[in-house]
This record gives structure tokens, sequence and C-alpha cells, in this order.
């Protein structure tokens, strides 16, 4: 039953995003600097169904550890978060066609607004169906965050 249900997003026969995600995105280069902003505000507030409209079923993501993690991994993860504020600076799109990616650095600030770590990170998108989704995604520690 699994399967079916993979192969029925993925053939486009059933929603693969809660009904609150947007139905389309125009083809450029803002509306990727727009899906970074939303998905740092996503994890703010532990929105995982916001974060789902965003990754692309088969998602994979790097941490900075050098682990991969699916899809349902990070989403997972989502509500097990530390309170925070993910702060987006540097952000650099590129568009090629159907694809796009875009790199960026993550300051993340404690409730106090103190910074814990900064992030550089590159995400890698798709145009599919007039909406961007992210397939995969990559992180490496700054290590000097003040």
């Amino acid at each position: 039953m699994k399967n079916v249900l993979w192969l029925a997003l993925f053939a486009g026969l059933m929603p693969a995003w809660s009904e609150n995600c947007p139905a389309t995105h125009p083809k450029d280069a803002s509306a990727l600097i727009q899906l970074e902003q939303a998905w740092a505000k996503a994890l703010e507030r532990h929105d995982v169904d916001g974060v789902a409209c965003i990754l692309a079923p088969g998602f994979q993501d790097a941490d900075p550890e050098g682990q991969l993690h699916s899809r349902e991994e990070v989403l997972a993860a989502i509500p097990k978060r530390r309170p925070g504020v993910n702060q987006l600076s540097e952000l650099d799109p590129h568009l090629y066609g159907e694809v796009g990616y875009i790199r960026g650095l993550a300051t993340l600030l404690d409730e106090e607004g103190q910074v814990k770590a900064k992030v550089r990170f590159t995400d890698i998108f798709i145009y599919r169906d007039g909406r961007w989704m992210a397939v995969a995604g990559q992180e490496s520690l700054v290590s000097n965050p003040k």
C-alpha cells in the first residue's frame, strides 16, 4: 500500500502538500528567496505542514555532520527543534530552466537573541506543475558563529 501511495504522489494523482500550500509560484529567482524565507519561518513555528509544502517527495538533506536525512526524517525532527529564530542572509538564487538552486547563510538565534550557530546552505529546487519544490539540501557549519 505504501508503494501505491508514493506512486500516486509522483504521478500527480494525489496532492503532495497541505491544502494551504500555494498552487503556483512564479518561475523566477525571487520565488526561491521567498520559499527560503517561508521555510525558515515554518521551522521557527515548528510548522511541519509548512515545510512539507516546500519539500518534494524524495527530498534528501545532508546536515552539517554529513549525515543524510530523508524528507520524512526532516519533517519528523521539526517538532523537536529548540526555540529560536532563523535569520537568513546572503541569499543568492540561480535558475537553469526547470532547475534552480539557492545559497545562503542562516544565523540561528536563541530565545534571548544570542547567536547559537551560523550555517551556510545550498538548496536545490525543481519546477514542476507550476511550483518550485526542494529536492536536496546541504548545510555546513560556519566555524566561528560570532
